[in-house]
């Protein structure tokens, strides 16, 4: 198993930046594929971003693209979501996954991961 803690959520005004943890233990946190998700109220949950096992390999919603870079240090068993010029609608609960997929065009999909934070909120104000 796999335990993932996420950490640096807040309140920012819009056009503003904050950047996402996601701290991992248990098995071998470079043998995943590492996505963030996000869930708005009154929305489904939705995918964020996906990276592979090595890094070399990142996947994106079309409405986060250009704004926000998903990494990943394997030495520190840690996930980031870097999220620049935040606009009200990124405003939801991110939660980190992990998946043992090794198809990318699966990626984005909340079947392939399964192992799941428990989420940081994410508030931008207009």
């Amino acid at each position: 198993q796999v335990q993932l803690v996420e950490s640096g959520g807040g309140l920012v005004q819009a056009g503003g930046s904050l950047r996402l943890s996601c701290a991992a233990s248990g098995r071998a946190f470079s043998n995943y594929v590492m996505g963030w998700f996000r869930q708005a109220p009154g929305k489904e949950r939705e995918f964020v971003a996906a990276i592979s096992w090595s890094g070399a390999n990142t996947v994106y919603a079309d409405s986060v693209k250009g704004r926000f870079t998903i990494s990943r240090d394997n030495a520190k068993n840690t996930l980031y979501l870097q999220m620049n010029n935040l606009k009200p609608e990124d405003t939801a609960v991110y939660c980190c996954a992990a998946s043992s997929s090794g198809h990318a065009s699966r990626w984005s999909y909340r079947y392939e991961y399964a192992y799941w934070g428990q989420g940081t909120q994410v508030t931008v104000s207009s």
